[in-house]
């Protein structure tokens, strides 16, 4: 018998990836905005008993990073309280949660790549709302996959890392771009991939945290430097001549962002048999698909 996935934050980057790919391991019932309204917890309950699905996948999310510090209310109801709401019902109906989380968790005052069991000390309103989802998770749910992820940019959407330089790089001839973060962009494409690997999977004894990233690590202004060599191999209209490397401190935000936040993936690869591809292969096949889009 087919089994019932329930998705919440559909429209999102990774959940438009898992409305495509989920429908080959069970029963998918997308749901987003207004049907469920992340900060109207009641819409939650309504659903999740309606439908009363055996997986739940949360891939929704308050991800605005500077816009959180001014809205921290909105930010701990998205982030924090509905994820701990879709665990109590999760946990009365027996059900297994998949939720997605963040490499903003960390400080950054590392060197090395973050394991799952490495001390949490996250910089921001987004990170800390972030970590106290994942807490209430942990203290509710027996059957949950909690999914560290970052840098994530996709194929769906306006809002991303990739979409906004090649914008700005149609019409500017200079960006300044930082240079002293160090992380891994992720195809949201991936991310997608992943979780569906672990659903034949999901069982009691796999309970807990995950990292998963695309593999190498990158600044962003690496990234940036990636986004316009590929494009311009594969014809996108650019006017940039010039990315000027700049440090944090010279491009202040309202949050504070970890210097350093690569994570660790030993421990999901050991489970799904394979390791995560270079990021900069999947960034070329991303902008590939972007423009057999346009």
């Amino acid at each position: 018998m087919s089994q019932s996935i329930l998705l919440i934050g559909s429209n999102g980057q990774v959940g438009k990836e898992l409305q495509q790919i989920l429908p080959s391991y069970g029963d998918l019932i997308s749901v987003e905005r207004p049907i469920v309204d992340l900060a109207q917890p009641d819409t939650l309950r309504n659903v999740i008993r309606s439908k009363q699905p055996q997986i739940i996948i949360n891939a929704a999310a308050y991800t605005a990073v500077d816009k959180a510090e001014s809205e921290p209310e909105l930010a701990t109801a998205i982030n924090a309280t509905a994820p701990l709401i879709i665990a109590q019902e999760s946990q009365k109906l027996g059900a297994f949660l998949i939720h997605i989380s963040t490499d903003y968790v960390f400080d950054g005052n590392g060197c090395s790549p973050y394991q799952e069991t490495d001390v949490t000390n996250p910089l921001s309103i987004y990170g800390k709302t972030k970590l106290a989802g994942e807490e209430a998770i942990r203290e509710t749910c027996n059957h949950h996959l909690i999914l560290r992820t970052a840098w994530v940019y996709g194929t769906f959407g306006k809002s991303n890392f990739v979409k906004t330089m090649l914008r700005l790089g149609s019409e500017r001839q200079e960006l300044r771009v930082i240079a002293d973060q160090i992380g891994s962009p992720t195809w949201a494409q991936d991310i997608g991939a992943v979780i569906a690997q672990m659903i034949p999977q999901l069982t009691l004894e796999i309970s807990g945290t995950y990292h998963y990233t695309n593999s190498g690590v990158a600044s962003w202004y690496d990234f940036a430097v990636a986004i316009f060599e590929e494009a311009q191999q594969l014809g996108f209209p650019l006017k940039i001549e010039r990315i000027v490397p700049i440090t944090t401190a010279e491009y202040p935000t309202s949050a504070r962002r970890p210097a350093y936040s690569v994570l660790a993936c030993g421990k999901i690869s050991a489970l799904v048999g394979t390791y995560p591809p270079h990021w900069r292969q999947r960034l070329r096949q991303m902008l590939k698909n972007l423009k057999i889009g346009q």
